[in-house]
């Protein structure tokens, strides 16, 4: 019963109609097609035909020169960094934009050297290397006051991670703007940036940075408001930038008034200011020195040759008829070239030519900037001792190796006093008026120093060898002598004849009586650096460190230790002569040793030549002299004789080493030196004849190096000026070598523009 009905319900569904409700509209049917549609707009504004489109560099991240800028000022610290990173992507590719936008990035990036973020400043710190780099100098001194007021600010801010920054700054423009952060560092209200980042370094320091009530002669006043203690590591960043602040401050004028740079630094130049602490006037040392310097630098020779022959004429004597001589003067700074100096170059001559006649006006010479450094090495003393009592025992610990950062801060801080204390003693004139307790502060120093001397690496034979470690060392070593050589120089410089002069005043007599006098503690640290200079120059191992190959000396490392050689051999003459006739022995045979075409043999003759002109200088005060020792005479005159090998093995290939050769000689030969006897002369004339005319066993006569020498060259002249005083000097009693020599020079000079020079010279030297 109940499907039949179900079924019935079913069947009437198909048939029924659906009835309407109401709110509900019709239905639509089953099989309607759905015709509606809807519409969206689409807005393409940068791809229209009719505008231009932005050819602007950007970065990979689609960003501009602007928008970088932009993003520098950015509240996020990680956008500006990002900013950084985006602004050497984008330059690196596009340098084009670096000189067309500087002022703007220079203006821009300033603002974060002091930026709070330690991660932005780290990504400061390689762009400015990068940037700087890419900066030619001249183009990057107008916008070092803006880079410099906002780096000295960070100096003094009150966050110490930032002002350790702030001296990584400073590094990097020590780097390529050095005179620039120097610039007025010694002036009290100078308009420069060198003296507020001098007491920028000071504060950092925790060390005094003004003098008391009685002015620059009062006791020194701790003005630094720094309270945190800095770690070793952090301490070594800043002493490491003051030790190149100061070595760029005190280098910026010379004794003589020179601006430094230049000379190449390519060029390595050889010392000579120790030897006016024996002379009686400055002005005596300026002549006596001027005798052997050469016309010449090495790097510049192929440039003064032809300089040099356009404008040299021929020598006539002044009674004959044809003599055209004008005499008129040559004015370098007249020549065309001067349109090619650089705008720092005018710069720093413009500040010498100030910094002398300020100075000049009160007859003090280049007293200030002395008595300034003096100013800085009292400030600066009490810093550096207590730096280098924390860090010696454990550098020189003998079983262990040493640290890292503490060898460094032993390193920087005689780097800061061979600086400072160099400068304020090694000048003759200005030394009178430097504050007398430099001295003392020194002899302090040397005094913590000089019971590890020498600084050695103390082991097994069988233990790993660092070169790091040795550098640094041998570093230690050469400047520990050197820092003796000043006191030593000083000390003589005090009982000569201008320093008394000068010292009218009774407290300054009775400093010099005091200074006269030497304790048995220096005539000990004397033996000791002359036994190690003798191990030095003969390649051996300083005793007590690890055995290793003998090696030669560098040139760098000879030059360094010419004051110290120099002041043991003239004091240790009287004082203690075992050691001065060790080092002086030492000293010619490494020059007699050394290979002609070595870099240290130019530096050799320059010094030994000196030493052996001391002997007819009027005016020389110091103890050592040629003559006194028969012994040290027959050195001398065994290094003389082979100075003509030397000049043939040179041939044409070093210029400035046979100048300074033939220069020794000839004024050796004008001044008739006592080591220039007539069996001197006999083989010195002998042995120079190879150097014009060779005679082969089998190839027959050959030309000598003379003859590749370039034509109407200064050095040619100069070699015939020395061959005409030789054969004038020997005319009295000519021997068979004496006509085979000058046989050999004329037929080297025939058929040459210098034969009628030779002539001339030698009749005029016949009269």
């Amino acid at each position: 019963m109940p499907k039949s009905s179900k079924k019935k319900k079913d069947k009437a569904a198909d048939f029924s109609k659906a009835k309407l409700k109401l709110g509900k509209g019709k239905q639509t049917a089953s099989n309607v097609i759905d015709t509606s549609f809807k519409a969206r707009s689409i807005a393409l504004p940068t791809q229209s035909i009719a505008a231009e489109k932005d050819t602007a560099p950007t970065t990979k991240r689609r960003q501009t020169l602007d928008t970088l800028v932009i993003h520098l000022r950015h509240y996020n610290a990680t956008t500006r960094r990002d900013a950084i990173h985006g602004l050497r992507e984008l330059l690196d590719a596009h340098p084009e934009l670096i000189n067309a936008h500087l002022t703007t990035l220079v203006n821009s990036c300033v603002r974060i050297i002091g930026d709070e973020d330690a991660t932005v400043r780290k990504a400061l710190l390689p762009f400015f290397a990068w940037l700087f780099r890419q900066v030619p100098r001249d183009e990057l001194i107008p916008h070092s006051p803006v880079l410099l007021l906002f780096t000295t600010s960070a100096q003094t801010h009150i966050f110490p991670e930032i002002r350790i920054d702030a001296v990584r700054f400073l590094d990097i423009f020590l780097e390529y703007i050095p005179d620039v952060v120097t610039e007025g560092w010694a002036q009290h209200g100078s308009d420069g940036h060198g003296r507020r980042v001098l007491e920028g370094y000071l504060g950092i320091l925790n060390a005094g940075t003004a003098f008391g009530e009685g002015g620059d002669a009062g006791p020194v006043q701790a003005t630094s408001t720094a309270s945190v203690v800095l770690s070793p590591a952090s301490k070594l960043v800043v002493l490491k930038s003051l030790a190149a602040f100061l070595d760029h401050a005190v280098s910026e004028i010379d004794s003589a008034g020179i601006v430094a740079g230049e000379a190449s630094s390519a060029t390595l130049e050889t010392p000579t200011w120790y030897f006016s602490s024996s002379f009686s006037s400055s002005s005596a040392f300026e002549i006596f020195d001027s005798q052997l310097r050469p016309a010449s630098n090495p790097s510049q020779v192929s440039e003064r040759r032809h300089t040099r022959s356009s404008i040299t004429k021929a020598w006539y004597p002044e009674i004959s008829d044809g003599n055209t001589e004008d005499f008129v003067g040559r004015f370098d700074l007249s020549r065309s070239e001067i349109a090619s100096w650089s705008l720092q170059e005018l710069q720093n001559v413009a500040a010498a030519i100030a910094l002398l006649d300020d100075n000049q006006s009160d007859g003090a010479g280049l007293d200030t900037l002395v008595t300034s450094i003096a100013h800085i090495a009292r400030t600066l003393h009490s810093t550096l001792v207590s730096t280098f009592l924390d860090c010696a025992p454990a550098v020189f610990s003998p079983s262990s190796t040493p640290p890292e950062i503490e060898l460094q801060m032993v390193l920087v801080v005689c780097r800061i006093c061979r600086s400072i204390y160099g400068k304020i003693l090694q000048n003759p004139l200005e030394s009178v008026h430097a504050p007398e307790t430099a001295e003392a502060d020194l002899q302090v120093i040397i005094a913590y120093l000089s019971p590890y001397f020498p600084f050695t690496i103390n082991g097994s034979v069988t233990a790993r060898r660092d070169i790091k470690v040795e550098q640094a060392f041998q570093e230690l070593n050469l400047m520990f002598c050197e820092l003796s050589s000043f006191l030593v120089l000083s000390h003589d410089r005090r009982t000569t004849p201008l320093h008394r002069n000068h010292s009218c005043h009774p407290r300054s007599s009775r400093s010099t009586q005091k200074a006269a006098t030497r304790s048995p503690s220096d005539y000990r640290r004397v033996e000791r650096v002359s036994e190690y200079i003798v191990q030095l120059l003969r390649g051996e191992t300083p005793s007590g460190s690890q055995k290793s190959i003998s090696r030669p000396i560098t040139p760098q490392a000879y030059v360094s230790l010419l004051p110290t050689i120099w002041s043991l051999i003239n004091v240790g003459t009287s004082d203690a002569p075992e050691a001065a006739a060790s080092l002086f022995s030492a000293v010619i045979a490494h020059a007699v040793k050394a290979s002609s075409t070595s870099a240290v043999k130019r530096h050799t003759i320059d010094f030994i030549g000196r030493l052996v002109l001391l002997d007819r200088e009027p005016q020389y005060t110091g103890a050592f002299k040629v003559g006194r020792d028969g012994e040290q005479d027959a050195q001398l005159e065994d290094w003389l004789l082979q100075l003509p090998k030397t000049m043939w093995e040179l041939g044409s290939t070093h210029p400035a080493t046979t100048e300074s050769i033939a220069l020794l000689l000839l004024r050796l030969s004008q001044r008739r030196s006592r080591l220039l006897h007539a069996k001197a002369y006999t083989s010195l004339r002998s042995r120079l004849t190879p150097y014009f005319i060779v005679k082969h066993s089998v190839r027959g006569q050959l030309d000598g190096p003379y003859s590749k020498l370039p034509t109407n060259s200064p050095l040619r002249r100069l070699i015939l000026d020395l061959v005409a005083t030789l054969a004038s000097q020997c005319r009295a009693k000519m021997s068979l070598d004496g006509d085979e020599f000058m046989s050999a020079v004329n037929e080297a000079v025939d058929d040459t523009p210098e034969s009628r020079y030779l002539s001339d010279v030698t009749a005029s030297m016949s009269w």
